[in-house]
């Protein structure tokens, strides 16, 4: 029987991938491995109490201000370590952190196959996102499956070389985890006010940006004091401290730990809007019917933003202040954004995957 390892680190990976483990495990001639970093320890361990997954080997990295390096380091030796002991014919890695490249590179050491689910997504500038950008930019020379979630995608990996029979064009799982999720949740709620939901993290807003992201937040909630303003709040300390610091005591603000992943979910469709860095949220939003405004100067993820259901802010407080005092007080903007198909998927991306993965590990065999 062929074995893969899926392996995983942080809370978006998980979420993206508990999916194709679920449709991993049905296929009989496959026995399927989850392997975790622990490269986010706590946001990690919430996704895979929700989604009912138990790791079989947990490296436990996670360490109080580590560097990239030294992350990288310790996730390079432990992995090398249990290939070695467990020998599996295929690595799935997702996305662009830094457990994903690590993981890669370490199957490529051991000449073991990797497969790459979310391949392609790209803004052609090293440090935005860094050091997602550069990550995925890696993992695809070392990829012998890519698993493009949009024909965009597709077409990047093409331009850059990578072999036309290896790119599967599948759509996004972040879609498949949305609709596990609706399914447990039922109904959606209904809310007697309109509700702004934020979250932010990304390295390359840390320092000014997200002191313009806190103050832009400020003004919006003075501006708008009957509506709610709803951010959980990354854990790691340089997000915390700006966002504590600035947005604490505001009335209308309301501030929470992180929630796990089907809270956030009923949280997100009972939100009026969404003001967000992640990409995941991108993908997830548009199958709920709301709009998406992208703080950030780039996205790899331009396809929400041609079909119109998110539109690219950037950082800067008066921008942010202006689009979405736009979209509250002009509900004909709003619906135009509102009422947009989601261009990321339909809801089967893993069952394609695994799929694909069955495919090529029996021609190996």
């Amino acid at each position: 029987m062929n074995r893969i390892a899926v392996i995983f680190g942080t809370r978006p990976e998980a979420i993206k991938l508990a999916p194709v483990v679920r449709s991993l495990i049905q296929r009989a001639t496959l026995e399927t491995e989850v392997w975790v970093t622990g490269q986010h320890r706590q946001m990690l361990d919430q996704i895979m109490n929700d989604f009912e997954i138990s790791p079989d080997v947990d490296l436990d990295v996670m360490a109080p201000n580590q560097t990239l390096a030294d992350l990288s380091a310790r996730c390079l030796m432990g992995l090398s370590h249990h290939l070695s002991l467990r020998k599996p014919q295929l690595v799935m890695v997702q996305g662009d952190t830094t457990t994903a490249f690590i993981a890669a590179l370490t199957a490529y050491y051991h000449q073991i196959p990797v497969a790459h689910v979310e391949a392609g997504l790209r803004t052609s500038d090293l440090l935005a996102p860094w050091p997602e950008e550069g990550n995925r930019c890696m993992i695809a020379r070392l990829a012998n499956l890519n698993f493009a979630p949009t024909n965009w995608s597709r077409d990047n990996l093409l331009r850059e070389g990578v072999a036309p029979q290896t790119i599967h064009v599948t759509g996004n799982t972040a879609v498949d985890a949305l609709f596990l999720a609706m399914k447990k949740l039922g109904p959606v709620p209904v809310e007697d006010k309109r509700k702004v939901l934020i979250t932010g993290h990304r390295r390359e807003s840390w320092g000014e940006g997200f002191a313009s992201i806190c103050e832009a937040i400020v003004l919006l909630a003075r501006k708008y004091p009957e509506v709610e303003f709803v951010y959980p709040v990354h854990l790691n300390p340089v997000v915390r401290k700006p966002v504590f610091e600035t947005l604490q005591g505001v009335q209308n603000i309301k501030l929470m730990e992180p929630l796990n992943y089907f809270e956030f979910v009923s949280l997100m469709r009972s939100s009026h809007l969404i003001l967000t860095d992640s990409g995941g949220i991108q993908e997830e939003a548009p199958s709920l019917g709301i709009p998406v405004l992208v703080m950030r100067d780039e996205t790899e993820r331009p396809e929400g933003i041609e079909a119109g259901t998110s539109v690219l802010t950037g950082t800067a407080t008066a921008r942010i202040v202006s689009v979405v005092s736009n979209l509250l007080d002009r509900p004909s903007a709003y619906r135009q954004l509102a009422q947009c198909a989601n261009p990321y998927g339909d809801g089967q991306a893993a069952n394609r995957i695994a799929e694909v993965c069955c495919r090529f590990l029996n021609g190996m065999s």
